[in-house]
């Protein structure tokens, strides 16, 4: 999710993008790629091949926290090595608001199962209502489709029976204000 929502981001909003050279903007999405999707996928693949995970559903709320926890550290590393680049402070609040919302999932995933699917999709939520917010670099029908997608998602996992609704809500409303908090206060670690 923090991928497909930066290059969103990057395609949406011209302030984030418009200064940097394509090199760059090839680079940063290499880098997201590498440490938001192909490390934690293959980590968790490794997780169970070794037997810590029973699946990769991690339908069990225990077997969801050191896959959370690698994904923190990875998404850490991203955050670090967006700040050896240059990029639009909005960037590093809405990387900063990612970072936010795994340390706060996998801190409750330690007592409570919450829908990390609606973290993620609340969180791309936050992230271009805050650019909006911010901005106003697009119209509102973009932000719309996120939020039909999200809700599209939110039906699915019930209907799945993977979570129940008080995680599906808790979930989107963590995501979104995580990503939402940072991007509008320009805060990012």
């Amino acid at each position: 999710m923090p991928l497909l929502t930066l290059v969103t981001a990057f395609w949406l909003d011209p302030h984030l993008s418009f200064f940097l050279p394509l090199p760059l903007k090839l680079v940063t999405y290499g880098m997201v790629l590498v440490l938001t999707v192909l490390f934690p996928i293959t980590s968790a693949l490794l997780l169970l091949k070794s037997g810590a995970i029973s699946s990769l559903a991690m339908p069990e709320r225990q077997e969801r926290i050191i896959p959370l926890l690698m994904t923190l550290f990875y998404t850490g590393m991203c955050l670090y090595l967006l700040h050896r680049t240059m990029h639009h402070p909005a960037t590093y609040a809405l990387f900063s608001g990612v970072l936010l919302a795994l340390l706060l999932t996998t801190a409750i995933t330690l007592v409570w199962k919450i829908s990390a699917h609606m973290v993620g999709i609340g969180g791309a939520v936050g992230a271009f209502t805050g650019l909006l917010a911010l901005h106003d670099p697009f119209p509102f029908i973009a932000l719309a489709a996120v939020i039909i997608i999200a809700g599209a998602l939110g039906t699915a996992r019930l209907l799945a029976s993977d979570h129940t609704p008080g995680q599906i809500h808790a979930g989107a409303a963590l995501g979104f204000l995580c990503t939402y908090g940072c991007v509008v206060s320009d805060w990012s670690l």
